[in-house]
């Protein structure tokens, strides 16, 4: 039991929101399976089963629409905050940080410690690969799921097109349609004010014990600074 227990406070932050993640994907489709049936019956069809929605792409272009602009807005801002700075905000590295840093303040090469991850002290490659890993892995899967945003995305606008007894376009086709870059951007647009807001913001309000906050006591022009 206190294995158990020290796991979970170990892993409180990403077992929280992984829990949160998979009870909002249920809602979700649950929500979304009650929508879908809504206009199945409107227009005279039958409604679809919890499972067969599941596999629809109805449910694939909800859910992938939204990851991919989630890992955009991460992978942004992993090499945006390489290079741009918000004096003040705690989001933001100290304003003479700019830039990839030298090797003893990143801890590579010669200057890992014994506890240091082995790549980092690698030389060549491997250590160019890991010392960007997170963001590398960020940019795969934001372009996996917008990939796969555009398959399901197509595949839903053919089945709409087919209930209105018009052809259905091909995925090259779809790619430049209204319907894909109005799904796209609307998400697009809501993450990058969510970035912005959040350094901003960050200057000249507190949240007590975050790590995302300044000290409350902490000047507003303190940067790289947090609580």
């Amino acid at each position: 039991m206190n294995r158990l227990l020290r796991f979970a406070r170990d892993n409180g932050l990403s077992l929280a929101f992984g829990v949160g993640f998979l009870a909002t994907l249920c809602c979700q489709a649950l929500a979304g399976q009650a929508r879908y049936d809504d206009e199945m019956r409107a227009l005279g069809a039958e409604p679809v089963g919890f499972a067969r929605y599941l596999a629809s792409a109805d449910f694939a272009v909800a859910v992938t629409e939204n990851w991919q602009s989630e890992y955009l807005q991460f992978f942004l801002y992993l090499f945006g905050t390489v290079w741009l700075l918000q004096r003040g905000s705690p989001e933001s590295k100290e304003m003479h940080k700019a830039g990839t840093e030298s090797e003893e303040d990143q801890r590579v090469g010669p200057y890992a410690t014994p506890d240091s991850p082995r790549w980092a002290a690698a030389d060549g490659l491997r250590r160019t690969l890991y010392s960007r890993s997170l963001g590398i892995w960020m940019c795969a899967v934001f372009l996996g799921s917008w990939y796969a945003q555009s398959v399901s995305g197509a595949a839903a606008y053919g089945e709409e097109r087919l209930r209105a007894l018009e052809s259905p376009p091909p995925w090259s086709e779809y790619l430049a349609s209204p319907d894909f870059w109005g799904r796209t951007l609307q998400n697009w647009q809501s993450e990058l004010l969510a970035i912005g807001s959040m350094a901003i913001f960050s200057v000249y309000l507190r949240q007590r014990g975050s790590p995302e906050s300044k000290p409350v006591g902490a000047p507003h022009g303190a940067t790289g600074v947090e609580g």
